[in-house]
């Protein structure tokens, strides 16, 4: 990435030869560009929010940045990135979205997330921070800013307009607003409700989901497949919710077996503070919280069943990369005889791979778009 001080080499994390995309975008590109030629001052506090591969703090690191970020890969990225740039890890102060934001902010950079609901909840907790001269400026492909982004900028922050275009990227522009609290509303993340009572041995029970969560307000479809089809019965054993979202599928997994160890994990923050949130309102027994990446770290053969619901998105752009990784992850981590369970889109076509990897694949349920696949490791 070319920046106008200077040129970084930036990669994703875990870094794949094969992987065509990028860590940056033009989006990132045209706010440091701005930055730079707008001579806006870089002192102070200087937060990053977003920063999705560790690109602009890498390059803003002279600065002091600290950066939040609800990703897990995105924190590794970042690491990566500053050493492979020679820049001290110390230059950058990493917190994620669960962590207190800094008191005060001077400069707030922000790109913007897939996710609206994200965005409100992080605009809401920094908001405090936020003062009459504080300089923001959001930054995303024009494809993802649209009016709603825009008016959650000027409900909580104060007056916004956009820039022109630029390889089809766009800035946000905001001028805080020093009216009180009261003026923006109170932050409605985490969001609360009750399942239906079709969807198995979690019917009725309470599901919490912070912000950014897929299907923060209700239950997906495709989950709802899921607990229908769920193994029950297997008297214990340790079982990972693999990508585990709010957790309602590991949450149902102990309420059915007492005895089991579920382990959840997702490398958002946001996603396994949801998961844990929504198991304490449940269940009781053991249960683990892990913020990682898939199966890294879990011993070969320490684990009997996996759970899964792999997305296949990275941002905007569709991709089997990460289905394929927590793919072989399990399969490394399942003892001689333990199962992977899959839910998955009829298209995708999941039952290939896991042939592939597992020598069997087997169709346990299907409807008109979903199929429930398992896979035993042999």
């Amino acid at each position: 990435m070319t920046a106008p001080w200077a040129e970084y080499e930036l990669a994703r994390f875990p870094e794949d030869p094969r992987d065509r995309l990028r860590a940056w975008d033009a989006a990132d590109a045209y706010l440091l560009r701005h930055l730079a030629e707008s001579g806006t001052p870089l002192t102070g506090s200087v937060v990053v929010v977003g920063d999705r591969w560790g690109a602009l703090v890498t390059a803003l690191a002279a600065h002091r940045p600290t950066q939040l970020t609800d990703s897990f890969l995105a924190r590794q990225a970042t690491r990566a990135n500053l050493a492979r740039n020679q820049v001290d890890e110390d230059a950058v102060r990493l917190l994620t979205t669960q962590d207190t934001p800094p008191d005060r902010i001077d400069v707030l950079l922000v790109r913007v997330p897939k996710s609206l609901a994200l965005l409100e909840d992080q605009l809401h907790r920094l908001a405090p921070g936020v003062h009459e001269g504080t300089v923001v400026v959001g930054a995303g492909m024009v494809k993802e800013i649209h009016t709603s982004t825009l008016n959650l900028f000027e409900r909580i922050i104060g007056p916004t307009r956009t820039s022109l275009a630029q390889q089809k990227a766009r800035l946000i522009f905001c001028t805080p607003d020093p009216s009180p609290a009261e003026a923006r509303g109170a932050n409605p993340w985490p969001y609360t409700y009750q399942l239906p009572g079709d969807v198995g041995l979690l019917s009725g029970r309470t599901v919490v989901n912070h912000a950014g969560v897929f299907c923060a307000d209700r239950l997906d479809i495709g989950t709802r497949f899921f607990l229908r089809h769920l193994p029950h019965g297997r008297g214990g054993g340790r079982v990972v919710d693999l990508g585990c979202g709010n957790g309602v599928v590991g949450t149902t997994v102990a309420l059915g077996d007492p005895e089991a160890e579920v382990v959840f994990v997702d490398e958002s923050y946001q996603a396994v503070a949801s998961a844990e949130a929504t198991y304490t309102a449940n269940a009781e027994g053991k249960a683990e919280f892990v913020v990682g990446d898939g199966m890294e770290g879990f011993a070969a053969g320490s684990v009997d069943l996996v759970l899964n619901n792999p997305p296949f998105h990275s941002h905007q752009a569709t991709t089997d990369v990460t289905a394929w990784r927590m793919f072989q992850g399990a399969r490394r981590a399942l003892r001689p005889g333990g199962e992977l369970w899959v839910v998955g889109n009829r298209h995708l076509g999941y039952h290939v791979k896991l042939r592939r990897l597992f020598g069997n694949s087997e169709l346990v349920a299907s409807d008109a778009k979903f199929v429930v696949l398992r896979a035993v490791r042999r």
